[in-house]
């Protein structure tokens, strides 16, 4: 493994917990940036820019993962030797992973999702699931996701757990800083 690739992978996935901790500290700031003209239309409210961020952020996750895995995988997203356990297993993580995030979609709507209780909005607090069974089940879902993603792309390479440990503390850092 290459330290500079993982390093630039790193400084990459971290612009997204990054500016979400901003958003999560500063809403009044990240507000008064959304009402700049030269950036969004006047009718843009602060969680449609940040649902922008998001879709942003997702795109440029998704290409580091494929990089990462085209750089270690010779060019190919398809591991050399898959095992049956790396497919099963990471498919259902996968599948977990997206159940949760559409769970919390499902519950919170996109002004929840999308920070809508920081910026101004009134957000019902919701216990039903999967809010009664996981403190924070988006950021569970993505790891879940990003676990499955590798086990499929890269297990059993030495590399396959290098990123969903990076992502992993990133979100980590990101729910203990948002509390």
């Amino acid at each position: 493994m290459n330290p500079s690739i993982f390093l630039a992978a790193a400084v990459l996935l971290s612009f997204e917990r990054v500016c979400y901790l901003w958003i999560w500290r500063e809403p009044e700031r990240f507000r008064d940036w959304c009402a700049k003209p030269a950036l969004t239309s006047s009718a843009d409210e602060p969680v449609d820019v940040l649902q922008v961020l998001f879709w942003v952020f997702k795109v440029l996750q998704v290409g580091v993962f494929v990089s990462w895995c085209f750089i270690y995988g010779s060019g190919s997203l398809w591991p050399a030797s898959p095992t049956l356990f790396s497919l099963g297993f990471g498919g259902a993580l996968i599948a977990a992973g997206q159940i949760l995030n559409l769970s919390v979609f499902h519950r919170l709507g996109k002004i929840g999702v999308f920070y809508g209780n920081k910026l101004g909005y009134k957000i019902p607090w919701s216990q039903k699931f999967p809010f009664s069974c996981l403190k924070h089940p988006q950021y569970m879902g993505a790891l879940l996701s990003i676990w499955g993603f590798f086990l499929v792309t890269r297990f059993p390479h030495d590399d396959w757990y290098l990123i969903p440990i990076l992502e992993t503390v990133y979100y980590a850092l990101g729910a203990y800083f948002e509390r």
